[in-house]
């Protein structure tokens, strides 16, 4: 099984009044890291679009460990739950060193431009599966 990791230095916008990272900022995390996992794999999130094929995010969860700070160094390891023929679970790891932060996933749905469900592409689909994950939800 791959990992994709992804390194985010937390900006000092992404902190509240308590100088922590505010949890809203992770789901923007993750996506920084699935769309890094996608290109990694070689079908980079943007050509997905144009050719036809989009993942909206239809669930998503997240549990919080500890807080980051501005400018700590946050690593998100990136893996996929479930691989089915028309969606797709990633779960993410963040971590500063070795304290774990967080820990959620997101589950998308291959739609169509017209937003009709599709089967995920064979060689995305086949791509990804490197980064499949024994976690589940």
């Amino acid at each position: 099984m791959k990992v994709y990791v992804c390194n985010i230095a937390v900006r000092y916008a992404e902190t509240d009044k308590m100088g922590v990272a505010h949890h809203s900022s992770y789901l923007l995390w993750f996506e920084t890291a699935r769309t890094g996992l996608l290109r990694e794999a070689g079908h980079a999130y943007r050509d997905m679009e144009v050719s036809g094929s989009l993942l909206p995010v239809i669930e998503y969860n997240c549990r919080f460990f500890a807080g980051a700070e501005y400018d700590d160094n946050v690593e998100i390891d990136t893996s996929i739950i479930t691989l089915r023929s028309r969606s797709v679970t990633f779960h993410y790891r963040a971590r500063r060193g070795d304290e774990l932060l967080a820990e959620g996933w997101t589950r998308h749905l291959c739609v169509s431009r017209d937003n009709v469900p599709r089967r995920i592409p064979r060689k995305i689909s086949e791509a990804i599966s490197a980064y499949r994950s024994p976690v589940t939800t």
